[in-house]
């Protein structure tokens, strides 16, 4: 048709367009007169040209739905072949998507795969994989990496994995004055990976590691020439501070900790510690829904993951549920979002009354009423219940 280079790249451009038409018809009249001018048929001609208009149409989302399919099936394969690369990819790919940390972790569990906490002596910033001999499928273990720790930099948490030495393998730390000395962190980041409970290679629990980076904090004032003269007529006066050994927080004060901290806990799952109060009260647990046929009512309690309001969706909004074991997917139609509005958006465990839609694998819970069940959090921890300011256990909210 004689097009110059250029030409024919903005014919290319304009086939790729995702439109209706897009813009190909602004090359119609010089593609049909320049394909005549060398000898081509008018007809023959026009059905080249109407080909090319037809690729416009469906050939952008055909070439990335070939795309997308590809993403698919290679990360389907991985997943199937190597569950625990996969997982611990994702979990050093965050944030990213509607699949939280804890998500990803309850996968790795349902997968067979061994989840090992975040610790200051064994964890790198990123999460990493360990030989794991007891796996009869051969899949390593997951070790989480300090990089889940909320509220410590990555620049100081990737200074106390290198300062362990190569692959973890150096000097182990004798104490937490020792990790601040020798990777030169702050108090901030201890008090950290206190809150994570990530001193249990050093024989400290939550409260006794909060407890002791603490009073190394204090002592770095105290160390300060300013302070100096007066630290030292405390102790002339009062004598040293005695030892103090704290007791270990119950249960559910222990998981809700470590949902703060890390948004996760390999303890146990909040939902399955409430679900006696949960169950004298009438409400079960997702595991029920798996279970249950199609139109069934049920009334579902469950942990918020994941809430989500496509703009294409027309004002449905989608939620995820999860008792520690399964999740769920909640749809709630729009004429209930202005009514229940609140609990769908405050909740952080959310009563769900409803009926089960079933079409083979694929299972919904379609909601009718909601109710926010954060009051029970105080069977969890006193603390949790009485937060006003925001919502401990946070979900993944998606618009």
């Amino acid at each position: 048709a004689g097009f110059t280079g250029s030409e024919a790249d903005q014919l290319r451009r304009a086939m790729a367009t995702f439109k209706k038409h897009g813009d190909v018809a602004k090359f119609h009249d010089k593609m049909i007169s320049g394909m005549i001018a060398r000898g081509y048929e008018p007809e023959f001609a026009e059905r080249c040209f109407r080909q090319i208009e037809g690729f416009g149409t469906y050939g952008f989302p055909e070439s990335h739905a070939a795309s997308f399919a590809l993403l698919v099936y290679v990360s389907a394969w991985i997943k199937r072949h190597y569950p625990d690369v996969f997982i611990c990819a994702l979990l050093n790919a965050q944030p990213m998507g509607f699949y939280s940390p804890s998500q990803l972790v309850a996968e790795a569990r349902r997968s067979g795969i061994a989840v090992r906490p975040a610790d200051v002596s064994h964890s790198g910033w990123d999460s990493t994989l360990e030989p794991d001999p007891a796996n009869r499928d051969g899949l390593h273990a997951l070790r989480l990496g300090l990089r889940l720790v909320k509220g410590l930099a990555a620049g100081e948490g990737e200074r106390i994995a290198a300062s362990r030495g190569p692959s973890g393998r150096g000097t182990p730390w004798s104490s937490l004055a020792d990790i601040m000395r020798r990777a030169d962190v702050s108090a901030r980041s201890l008090e950290a990976i206190a809150n994570a409970d990530g001193f249990a290679s050093l024989g400290l629990n939550r409260r006794q590691a909060l407890w002791e980076v603490r009073a190394l904090a204090g002592q770095r004032w105290q160390e300060l020439p300013l302070f100096a003269h007066a630290t030292r007529r405390h102790h002339d006066l009062a004598g040293e501070e005695p030892a103090v050994t704290l007791p270990q927080a119950h249960a559910g004060e222990e998981v809700a900790a470590d949902y703060r901290s890390l948004g996760l806990s390999l303890k146990d799952h909040p939902v399955r510690l409430l679900s006696r109060p949960l169950a004298k009260d009438g409400w079960q647990t997702c595991a029920v829904a798996h279970e249950a046929r199609d139109g069934q009512r049920l009334r579902l309690a469950g942990l918020v993951t994941m809430r989500q309001r496509p703009g294409t969706a027309k004002g449905t909004v989608f939620l995820t549920l999860e008792d520690g074991l399964h999740s769920l997917n909640v749809i709630i139609w729009p004429k209930l979002t202005e009514t229940y509005r609140d609990a769908m958006l405050r909740s952080q465990i959310l009563g769900v009354v409803g009926r089960i839609q079933r079409e083979k694998a694929v299972l919904h819970f379609i909601a009718d009423q909601l109710f926010n069940l954060n009051g029970y959090l105080r069977y969890l921890d006193e603390d949790a219940a009485r937060n006003q300011r925001g919502t401990r256990m946070r979900s993944r909210d998606f618009r």
